[in-house]
């Protein structure tokens, strides 16, 4: 399971109405694909529609769509957001991950 920080949230929210979704009718999908400086990066998008390998959880009102491949590497891991003059955008903190980036954008395990 994936948490979702109340920042997050807020974040989540306001860019979902910008891009005509909805918070409560629509998805946040998360996931892992290959590349970045350390191996593996993240993605985050929103959806309306699930895939047949898809695990759907909901947490702190944000429904979040994960592909089983991705879950394994996710499982634990706190999507944060930190704006302001030096905020990085969406944060990953992973547990599984034993080596990020300066970015924070990808990870190896």
């Amino acid at each position: 399971m994936i948490k979702v920080s109340d920042s997050a949230k807020l974040k989540i929210s306001q860019l979902m109405g910008e891009d005509g979704f909805t918070i409560e009718n629509h998805y946040v999908r998360v996931g892992v694909k290959s590349g970045g400086c350390s191996g593996l990066s993240y993605e985050l998008n929103f959806d309306q529609e699930m895939g047949e390998n898809d695990k759907l959880f909901t947490e702190n009102e944000v429904k979040i769509a994960i592909d089983k491949k991705s879950f394994l590497y996710l499982v634990g891991t706190t999507l944060e957001y930190s704006g302001g003059l030096n905020g990085k955008g969406f944060v990953f903190n992973n547990p599984n991950a034993n080596r990020t980036c300066g970015c924070g954008e990808s990870f190896s395990l």
